[in-house]
């Protein structure tokens, strides 16, 4: 049972619920209250603002992998980067298989490794951990706050508030600037009871996302977990459900700490990072969701989205009217002629069958997941079929341990492939299936447009998530799918003992060492970001493209798999921008550019660009003060809630750097989408209700420089093409130095000067 409660809680000595409506709430202040959490306690100690409603946060350590530390580094050094001012780990979890692209993904990491030494970071090979669990097993504190460039950058289970962002967040830190945000909102999440056995973390999540992710209860906010039936999970269990609180457009998430954690640190040789922390005797909550974790079921997240869930004994009781609906709700997502995505075939007897299983990531490859699966699977075997299992563990040191207690062996004896540590699996770029397969997965994220999709090529493949015992269950039957809870097996997990020789032995700690005299080391794929000019007074604006997605992810923005080996290449990664979901941008968005090239070489748009002669000479009709060679000309997309998903900047980044101005959108699916947007001076408008505009019609904004520089919440614009059609645009607040940032043009830019 998930309950949500419709207002605000006070929460008493962390066991008694009060709702902040009912009279006897009277007694207490809420603005007092609210300093009793966890994370108004964490944050407060990090916010140099002396202000806690206008947060600027200082981190106390950062991690990137080897898809977004080239970019952030380069950003960095472009705008004034002299050392890396806090630990800084730069993780190769991503293309560690050097699989694409020629030379270039070994070029980045050793590009990686001369800026540790330069900067003084932390660098971490290869093959030797994916990046959350390094930072778990190497980084995390109680208290602490980090920041990272992956989106599924979270901690809260060891006691740690950490955030993921774009890398543009990343590089502020390492110019000794700030995070800046509004104060949160935080959600209480009171767990009670002890999960049935067969029910893995994974199960918790996804009954948690299910249950906030559509209403946005839990969007932009902390969740803060607390409540009895934290004492019932292990730490890898709580780590698995945390990891996947990204999943619900939460920006944080906090745990109580216990003996548990204790513990783990202890285990992990930093006694010294731990502390007890836990609510004050009174705290004020905005909201709070109760699960009891007896209630929880095996799960399962059907595609294309971590918030489709389903109980597995609701799928296999209605198994064809969900399939049915889950490839109703598909065809609307993928709009495509070229593919149609059917589930249909993977039903066998009344059963729904995968061809495939994975276990990976810093979700699904932990010690405790693997240990789980190897029990189910000992002395069984997976078939000789079309179902393939493979396993990913987290980390080395986690991969020892797996080796010592025979684990490994007993799943590569019934038919598992074993792998080393890599993130692939979560983002399309390891054991892609088949055109047309079904994948079942213990990993973050189930999105359209991934694990190899190309639907503009004709090329589909799904995938579901599960938890990694349920998926070693469904192994044991060929691939049929089946919870874990209706199979019995050995719930016994040998004691987890870290070795940490393998990262003294292998990874490069240069934290404090910074050497300006050591050079970088670059590959031909590794290029600077090019130039981009200031906001000007006016700005004209082509809409090149209208998605009406009820949500657009950031894979769709600018895909994942192979072309992540690209984003060291601002220019060579652009060229995939929206490729997958309208593949006539980039070529119409090059076209628009031409007009604000000549506009700034030439000193006329229409030397570049033909076709906006006419709209200029609309323009001027109404507003004959324009100047022409002064008013910018760009892109801009409508989406109605773009940026759900991925950290990553490039989903905005590419947009510019091929002319994009501008998002139009309903709202922002997360907070650092619209970060993102900021930082590489575009606008991040928003529109009320159906455009009035259309695909290739032109709008022009007037006076724009001043609306930003005056924080202007809502103001004019006109649809050009539609004979100067006025409509209302808006902008949510702006910091001073996001209006700074824009004004600009980039942040590059601003820091530069």
């Amino acid at each position: 049972m998930i309950k949500l409660y419709e207002n605000g809680v006070y929460v008493v000595n962390g066991k008694e619920i009060i709702d902040a409506k009912s009279p006897d709430a009277s007694q207490f202040s809420e603005a007092e209250a609210k300093k009793g959490t966890m994370a108004y306690n964490i944050l407060a100690s990090h916010n140099i603002s002396g202000n806690m409603d206008k947060l600027q946060i200082k981190f106390d350590a950062m991690a990137s992998h080897d898809i977004t530390y080239v970019g952030i580094i380069q950003t960095s050094r472009a705008s004034g980067l002299d050392h890396f001012p806090i630990p800084y780990v730069l993780t190769n979890c991503h293309n560690s298989l050097c699989a694409v692209g020629g030379t270039i993904n070994e070029d980045d990491h050793v590009f990686g490794l001369s800026a540790a030494k330069r900067y003084g970071g932390i660098y971490v090979p290869a093959h030797q951990a994916v990046i959350h669990q390094y930072m778990r097993e190497m980084m995390a504190k109680t208290g602490a706050m980090i920041l990272g460039s992956d989106s599924h950058t979270r901690y809260g289970a060891l006691g740690t508030m950490a955030i993921g962002e774009g890398g543009p967040e990343l590089s502020k830190q390492l110019l000794n600037k700030t995070y800046d945000v509004d104060y949160p909102p935080v959600i209480a999440i009171y767990l009670t009871g002890a999960p049935q056995p067969g029910v893995g973390p994974q199960d918790v999540a996804l009954a948690i996302i299910g249950e906030v992710f559509d209403n946005g209860y839990v969007k932009n906010a902390v969740m803060e977990f607390m409540g009895d039936g934290i004492a019932n999970l292990s730490m890898d269990y709580r780590n698995g459900i945390d990891v996947m609180t990204t999943e619900t457009a939460c920006l944080s998430s906090v745990w109580a700490t216990d003996d548990k954690t204790k513990e783990w640190y202890v285990i992990h040789g930093r006694p010294e990072d731990y502390k007890e922390q836990k609510p004050d005797s009174l705290a004020y909550y905005n909201g709070m969701v109760y699960v009891d974790l007896s209630t929880i079921k095996p799960m399962i997240a059907m595609p294309f989205h971590p918030s489709n869930v389903y109980t597995i004994e609701e799928l296999n009781q209605n198994l064809e009217e969900i399939i049915h609906n889950v490839e109703k709700s598909a065809a609307s997502q993928l709009e495509s002629d070229t593919v149609r995505f059917t589930l249909s075939d993977k039903i066998r007897n009344g059963h729904l069958y995968a061809d495939q299983g994975v276990i990976a990531g810093c979700a699904g490859g932990t010690y405790e997941n693997i240990c789980s699966a190897a029990n189910i699977l000992k002395n069984h075997s997976t078939g000789n079929g079309e179902f393939a299992l493979s396993v990913y563990p987290s980390s080395q040191p986690v991969f020892i341990e797996l080796l010592n207690n025979d684990s490994i062996k007993n799943l590569m004896v019934a038919g598992a492939s074993i792998r080393s540590a890599f993130c692939g699996p979560c983002f399309g770029a390891g054991d892609v299936p088949a055109n047309n397969g079904f994948s079942i997965r213990h990993s973050t994220r189930n999105f359209p447009n991934r694990e190899g999709s190309k639907i503009t090529d004709g090329q589909i493949a799904s995938v579901a998530l599960m938890d990694a015992r349920s998926i070693a269950a469904s192994a044991l039957n060929g691939g049929k799918i089946t919870p874990a809870t209706s199979i019995d097996y050995d719930m016994n997990i040998p004691k987890y003992k870290f070795n940490s020789e393998v990262y003294k032995n292998r990874c490069y700690f240069g934290f404090g060492k910074a050497d300006p005299s050591s050079e970088l080391k670059f590959g031909p794929n590794i290029t600077d970001w090019p130039a981009m000019g200031s906001l000007t007074d006016d700005v004209i604006l082509k809409v090149v493209s209208v998605i009406n997605d009820p949500v657009t992810t950031t894979d769709e923005l600018i895909p994942s798999g192979e072309t992540s080996s690209y984003r060291s290449n601002p220019l060579g990664l652009a060229e995939f921008t929206l490729s997958r979901k309208d593949p006539l941008y980039v070529g119409a968005a090059k076209e628009v550019q031409k007009g604000e090239k000549a506009r700034r070489e030439l000193g006329s748009a229409r030397m570049g660009l033909s076709e906006i002669g006419p709209v200029i000479d609309k323009i001027k009709e109404k507003f004959p003060e324009v100047k022409e060679e002064e008013t910018s000309v760009g892109s801009t997309i409508y989406a109605v809630k773009p940026g759900d998903g991925s950290a990553r900047e490039q989903a905005a980044s590419c947009q510019k750097v091929l002319g994009g101005f501008a998002n139009i959108a309903s709202e922002y699916a997360t907070k650092r989408y619209r970060s993102n947007l900021i930082n590489w001076g575009m606008l991040p408008l928003l529109l009320d209700g159906a455009p009035e505009f259309e695909k290739n019609d032109y709008i022009f904004i007037p006076n724009i420089k001043n609306i930003i520089s005056d924080g202007t919440a809502s103001f004019p614009a006109y649809i050009v093409t539609k004979g100067m059609k006025e409509i209302t645009l808006r902008i949510d607040p702006l910091t001073d130095e996001e209006k700074k940032i824009i004004l600009a043009g980039c942040l590059i830019n601003h820091y530069r000067s």
